[in-house]
């Protein structure tokens, strides 16, 4: 069951990659803040993380921060292990918070099941925006909906992200 638009975000404190623990509060921006399920081994994230990062550079002087969860079973993907979260990290030159989310609960109280998935909350932790990052996760310059940056201008400047609501792309979180 996804979150539904207008809900509160769900409090959670995880370890990231960085060595500190984060709870919601701690990751909010002032304006918004976007919470990507996300993970190493996934086709679809892969793509993904230069235009996160220069999302994360971009809007974050505009009160936006972004931290992206690995809920997937490590067990059965070792390559999404907090060890392997950590390489990733320095490797990519994270310039937000990756957490992990060993014991999956903070992914059941999303209703998180992609990676990527998006999650959009405005500065007030309301859940306005939920789906992909835009419409092609191999090549941004050929993507036609560019779904999230959408809905983050929308936030910024007042007004309710149309659609509110995209199916997210990528693949299924890997449960235990």
């Amino acid at each position: 069951m996804f979150m539904s638009i207008g809900s509160q975000a769900p409090d959670f404190i995880l370890p990231a990659t960085d060595g500190q623990h984060y709870n919601f509060e701690q990751l909010s921006g002032e304006a918004a803040t976007v919470v990507l399920f996300w993970c190493n081994h996934c086709p679809y994230v892969q793509p993904n993380q230069a235009r996160v990062i220069n999302m994360q550079a971009e809007y974050g002087p505009r009160g936006v921060r972004i931290a992206a969860i690995c809920s997937n079973n490590a067990e059965a993907y070792p390559q999404d292990s907090f060890e392997a979260m950590q390489q990733r990290a320095a490797e990519m030159g994270y310039n937000f918070p990756y957490l992990h989310d060993q014991d999956q609960d903070v992914a059941r109280a999303f209703g998180a099941q992609r990676t990527p998935e998006a999650f959009l909350f405005d500065g007030k932790g309301i859940l306005r925006y939920h789906g992909r990052i835009d419409d092609n996760h191999q090549d941004e310059s050929k993507a036609l909906s560019h779904d999230l940056r959408s809905a983050i201008e929308a936030v910024l400047a007042g007004r309710s992200p149309d659609p509110a609501e995209t199916g997210a792309l990528g693949c299924s979180i890997k449960w235990k």
